[in-house]
Order: structure tokens, then C-alpha cells, then sequence
């Protein structure tokens, strides 16, 4: 029954955003305390207690009448070695990067949910993503997987039935990737566990999001702590 553990996250994101107690009333929604939001009317916030977190919270929100409100909230989990500065980031630490990205496009093994817009690519036996910094391929799906692009270093998309049922790409290190940073960065549906370094979200929760999500609408995704110099705020 996630339902209503869906809606109680959304109450509690609602009172930690909005503030609570003798001068927090009046405490902005957390889009408009952050940096920069992207300039899109759609946001997507993914946010952690500290950065030796592996859970917090996400929140998916949307200005209307020059006003943020949040759309939607769950819970979430993070890397199994928390969450690094983006800038900074190192492959193989199985960190979640901090920061504010695009979102270039959704992908799944499964079809798009009913009302998707966003552009959906379906996953077949030949989808890779190439994690090898040898590759001139390196951060991009490939499909087939060309020779320079290392087996042991990309990921076979469709063996991760659970997780990548359903995922939408985060633009970390993407537009202009530096090797050694990391790849493979995305939104997905909840494995057993803490991720490699991406968010995820439960099963009925990315799909919601994915029809949610209006690229017309620029959404990005701002992932970061509660405070410190990885506090989503900066981003």
C-alpha cells in the first residue's frame, strides 16, 4: 500500500519546505531558495539528511501563477557511498552527485506510462551505456555496443530489469563529459537497495513522474543536503 505513505511524504515535504514554528510560517517552497532552478517551470528536488545518507526525499514540483507548489513527493535512495559534490565527483565511489541537471530523456524496458511527453527510448538486448574513459562513446548509450566501448566497462540496460523498467537520464557529467567523473546517472525505479550512484524512487512513483514531466515545461532535477557545502540550497 504505497499510497499513503506517498501522501504522507508529501505532507511532511510540504511542512519542511514551507517551514513550521515562530518564524518559519512564512518560509518559502524550496524552489525558490535554491540558486538556480533552470529556468523551467517544472523542478524535480532530491534532497538527503547529510552526505552519509543513502535515503531522504523527492519532491517534483511546478510554477503556476509565478508560485512553486509541490505536485508530488516520496521517498528516495541515494548511493551506497552517499552523496559527493558533482564537481568533484569520482567514478567507482558510488556516490550520488550533487547539483542541479537537466534531464535529457526517458527510457525504460517497459513502455512509457499513459500521458508520457517526454522523449521515451525503449530498451532492447543491444541498449549499453558506456562507462569506460577509454571510449569515445564514454557517458552515452550505444546500441550495439561498438568494440571501443569495453563490456566490463558499460552497463547492459536490459538486465536491470527492476531498476530500469522506467528511468529518466540525469545530465550529469553529460553535455561535456570528463572521464573519470562518472556515468550513467539517472532517475530509476528502486532495487533492492542503495543505488550505484543514482536516485531512485518506487515503481508507481517514476511513473507518475513520468507523466508528470513536460519537456515543454524544462524540468531539471536538483539533488543535494539539508545543509553544508552540498546543501541543495546552493544549486
Amino acid at each position: 500500500m504505497r499510497r499513503p505513505l506517498v501522501t504522507a511524504a508529501v505532507l511532511l515535504a510540504l511542512a519542511g519546505s514551507l517551514g513550521a514554528g515562530p518564524g518559519g510560517a512564512d518560509r518559502p517552497p524550496l524552489p525558490d531558495r535554491l540558486a538556480d532552478t533552470g529556468g523551467g517551470s517544472q523542478l524535480i528536488t532530491a534532497e538527503a539528511p547529510d552526505t552519509g545518507s543513502t535515503t531522504g526525499t523527492v519532491t517534483w514540483w511546478e510554477r503556476r501563477g509565478g508560485r512553486w507548489t509541490a505536485a508530488g513527493s516520496a521517498p528516495a535512495r541515494f548511493g551506497a557511498g552517499g552523496l559527493a559534490e558533482g564537481a568533484t565527483r569520482e567514478q567507482g565511489t558510488s556516490t550520488t552527485p550533487t547539483g542541479l541537471y537537466d534531464l535529457p530523456y526517458a527510457f525504460g524496458i517497459e513502455d512509457a506510462p499513459a500521458g508520457t511527453t517526454y522523449p521515451y527510448r525503449e530498451v532492447t538486448e543491444d541498449s549499453w551505456w558506456c562507462q569506460d574513459n577509454d571510449s569515445r562513446a564514454y557517458n552515452r548509450w550505444v546500441e550495439p555496443r561498438p568494440a571501443h566501448c569495453r563490456a566490463a566497462e558499460a552497463e547492459h540496460l536490459v538486465s536491470y530489469g527492476t531498476q530500469y523498467a522506467r528511468a529518466l537520464v540525469i545530465g550529469f557529467n553529460y553535455d561535456r563529459p570528463v572521464r573519470g567523473r562518472g556515468a550513467g546517472i539517472f532517475l530509476h525505479v528502486n532495487g533492492r537497495g542503495a543505488t550505484a550512484g543514482c536516485v531512485s524512487v518506487p515503481a508507481d512513483v517514476m511513473a507518475e513522474i513520468l507523466a508528470w514531466a513536460d519537456p515543454a515545461r524544462e524540468p531539471h532535477i536538483a539533488v543535494g543536503t539539508s545543509s553544508g557545502p552540498t546543501a541543495i540550497t546552493r544549486y
